[in-house]
């Protein structure tokens, strides 16, 4: 099957010399190819392979190559290739090497330092890599190092700047979430509280999480009546896949049913 793969595209290619009159135009049509097929797929690494020999200076392509042997579980890999794609657009792909220093190898510190990297490269833009402010993967990082203060310091940042240019409806959730989890470990318990209560206010009151970590402190206070019903709503919201998760690979703070059923049976015991 492989064989066959490799010849179709070596056809495919062929036919891209015949039909193109320019380097540019057999970019694009490699291109168009690549991006049929899911990132990972052997079309997909074939195509900016060959990409990459029509042009070595494409950043695009570097990036395109170091997430197809990401997604196929070869991350050792993977850094070589995107060090290319900051070399020649650092401004669009540094920030992006810090997310995934952050989620692919919860490598806080090179994260961060990427992150930081970003403000001085566009000192008057707060940069967005997968769609969030640096600021607010910043206080994921900072947590991820147990660094409460500077954590809830960006996360602060990242919530004024929302509610200042659009509003409080469109922070994202999990920025309260983890902003409550490191007010928790820190020990401010009061702060934890209100921010797993505005976790709750904006997601229709659905979040395995932010229920857990509130019969945490009910539990802490005495309060068991409460927590108990906390912790079984919190088994209910994660049995409908209402929890903080990721795709490919585990979420900071992740929590588990384990999790929810010990801490029911120390309520309950």
């Amino acid at each position: 099957m492989e064989t066959l793969q490799k010849l179709f595209l070596s056809i495919f290619i062929l036919f891209l010399f015949i039909s193109c009159s320019s380097k540019e135009e057999k970019l694009k049509q490699v291109y168009d190819y690549g991006f049929r097929y899911y990132q990972g797929s052997p079309e997909h690494m074939n195509a900016f392979a060959y990409a990459l020999e029509l042009d070595s200076t494409k950043a695009e392509t570097y990036r395109e190559l170091s997430v197809t042997y990401l997604k196929r579980g070869i991350p050792h890999q993977w850094k070589d290739w995107y060090d290319g794609a900051v070399t020649y657009d650092p401004i669009t792909w540094q920030p992006w090497r810090g997310y995934l220093y952050l989620w692919f190898y919860r490598d806080y510190k090179k994260a961060i330092a990427d992150f930081d990297a970003s403000d001085v490269l566009t000192p008057n833009f707060t940069d967005h890599p997968q769609g969030h402010s640096v600021d607010y993967w910043r206080g994921i990082a900072y947590l991820g190092l147990n660094d409460y203060k500077n954590s809830i310091a960006y996360f602060d940042t990242y919530i004024n700047q929302e509610i200042n240019e659009s509003g409080e409806g469109w922070v994202e959730l999990t920025a309260f979430l983890y902003r409550g989890i490191a007010y928790f470990e820190s020990g401010d318990l009061e702060n934890a509280l209100i921010n797993f209560d505005k976790q709750l206010q904006y997601s229709r009151n659905l979040s395995a999480d932010a229920k857990y970590y509130k019969a945490k402190i009910l539990k802490e206070k005495g309060n068991f009546e409460n927590a108990l019903i906390n912790i079984n709503e919190a088994i209910e919201d994660f049995n409908m896949g209402y929890y903080n998760n990721r795709p490919y690979v585990e979420t900071l703070r992740q929590i588990y049913m384990e999790d929810l059923v010990l801490l029911k049976s120390e309520l309950t015991s």
